[in-house]
């Protein structure tokens, strides 16, 4: 019989396209990756990839291991969740995957009181503007800025989240709207909504930098380097920075909590899913009625 870390590791090279890429998603080496698709293709006597010089593909009978693997996953992850769904609320962990945004700048500094209502909860955090898969346990909670549509989570909505435009008072005392420059995301977030926003404020206007984050373009408009596109819970919480009038529609992005229907009744998760709703709620300009 075929071992399950076997098809685990041809799952990751036939979603990554690279044995390289599925190891840097197993976080494994790339040697690993390779021994453990050859096993399989010994224990099956099939040949499942393709290597190419630059890339892995699955040969057609890859294709449909691939498929039934796929299965093999989800009926393992589900077993998982029941599982975990039946754990009291003592001694756990729970992961919650949010943005960077809401990490930082919101969440992390209420951790000490969710210790201390939640002892028992262990509460791993990752900031990633990416989307986790549920289903395969990538996180037990999320914080989303993009309704999920998978079919087997819950979804609500939490809060919203209005943008606007922040510069230094020095910076706006020295320029005019005409010349003002903006501070925008780099060419990895060009899809982001509100990427599209600042650049459709900016109109022929000149971009002066391009950063990855949030936080860092907060720093650099109260440094003068331009105008940013900030959340109103950032912006008008930072001194030095005033809030700046624009021509066009204001915008905003809803803020919505995930969990996989298997863990909804879950106490542990429950109480996170708690925590991060009230700490939404909470904040000024964060919460429902904005």
């Amino acid at each position: 019989m075929f071992d399950w870390e076997d098809i685990r590791h041809f799952l990751a090279v036939a979603r990554a396209g690279t044995l390289s890429g599925a190891a840097r998603a197993l976080q494994v080496d790339h040697a690993t990756v390779s021994r453990r698709v050859a096993a399989l293709e010994s224990e099956l006597q099939v040949s499942l990839v393709e290597r190419l010089p630059r890339s892995c593909r699955l040969t057609s009978m890859g294709v449909q291991i691939y498929e039934q693997a796929k299965l093999m996953e989800a009926s393992a992850f589900s077993v998982a969740r029941l599982s975990r769904a039946s754990q009291e609320a003592t001694d756990v962990r729970v992961t919650l995957s949010a943005p960077p945004v809401l990490v930082a700048h919101l969440l992390a500094e209420r951790f000490v009181d969710f210790r201390a209502g939640h002892p028992g909860i262990q509460l791993s955090v990752s900031a990633q503007t990416q989307q986790v898969s549920l289903s395969r346990r990538e996180a037990d909670v999320a914080v989303r800025l993009v309704r999920p549509v998978e079919a087997s989570s819950v979804v609500r909505k939490i809060g919203r989240m209005p943008f606007a435009l922040y510069a230094s008072v020095g910076y706006v005392s020295t320029h005019r709207p005409e010349d003002w420059t903006f501070i925008a995301y780099d060419t990895q977030f060009a899809d982001m909504p509100q990427q599209q926003w600042l650049l459709g404020v900016a109109g022929s206007r000149r971009v002066g930098c391009e950063l990855s984050d949030i936080s860092s373009h907060r720093a650099a408009a109260l440094a003068g380097a331009g105008v940013a596109g900030l959340p109103c819970f950032l912006g008008d919480a930072a001194p030095g920075l005033t809030r700046l009038d624009h021509e066009g529609a204001p915008f905003a992005r809803d803020i919505w909590l995930v969990v996989h229907r298997d863990l909804r009744r879950s106490a542990s998760v429950r109480a996170v899913m708690d925590f991060v709703a009230d700490a939404i709620a909470a904040r000024p300009g964060l919460g429902m009625e904005v």
